[in-house]
Formats: structure tokens, C-alpha cells, sequence
């Protein structure tokens, strides 16, 4: 089994978009969290199931948010590079990827 881990700045995005949502909707925060965990169990079970990009890391959107998960596979790690949302600063996260 591949091991999930999360950047620091990856986790910083997650946690602050679960709190954003809470802030707006009792609960809205958990699915967004119960969305991601959906989201990498997929990954888990199927590494390269989300889209190739350019900078050698793949990505899922999201069903019921407007993010991305960009993830990136090293050897038996999947690291989650960004939780990316999909109208703000596209690409912000590149400098996040190891070639």
C-alpha cells in the first residue's frame, strides 16, 4: 500500500479552506474534508488515476468543491502537492513540485 503524505503548504491550504467553509456553514467543512479523504483513497488504490499535468504531478477535482487535489508519486510515497481551488492563481503551486 502507498502512503499519503501532505507538503506543509498543501495541509496549510486544506485546513484553511475547511475553516473557510465551517465559517460559512455549520458541517460544510467536514464534507469538504470527508470529499478530499474520498479523493485520496481513490488515489491510493489507483496512483496514476488523476490527469497528468506538466509538472509531473497529477490531479483530481473535486465532485462538490471547486478544487483540485495536485498530487505528485515518489517511489512508494504520494505526496499531496496543493489542494489547489480552480478560479484562483492557477499555477501558484509549481514551485511545490520536485522534478
Amino acid at each position: 500500500m502507498t502512503a499519503i503524505e501532505f507538503l506543509p503548504e498543501a495541509r496549510e491550504e486544506f485546513l484553511a479552506a475547511a475553516l473557510f467553509y465551517d465559517m460559512n456553514s455549520p458541517k460544510l467543512g467536514q464534507e469538504l474534508a470527508a470529499e478530499v479523504e474520498r479523493i485520496l483513497a481513490m488515489v491510493i488504490e489507483h496512483r496514476e488515476i488523476g490527469l497528468a499535468t506538466a509538472q509531473s504531478c497529477r490531479r483530481v477535482i473535486l465532485r462538490r468543491f471547486p478544487f483540485s487535489v495536485f498530487y505528485q508519486i515518489r517511489g512508494d510515497v504520494t505526496y499531496v502537492v496543493a489542494l489547489a481551488h480552480q478560479h484562483r492563481n492557477p499555477g501558484y503551486w509549481r514551485a511545490r513540485v520536485t522534478p
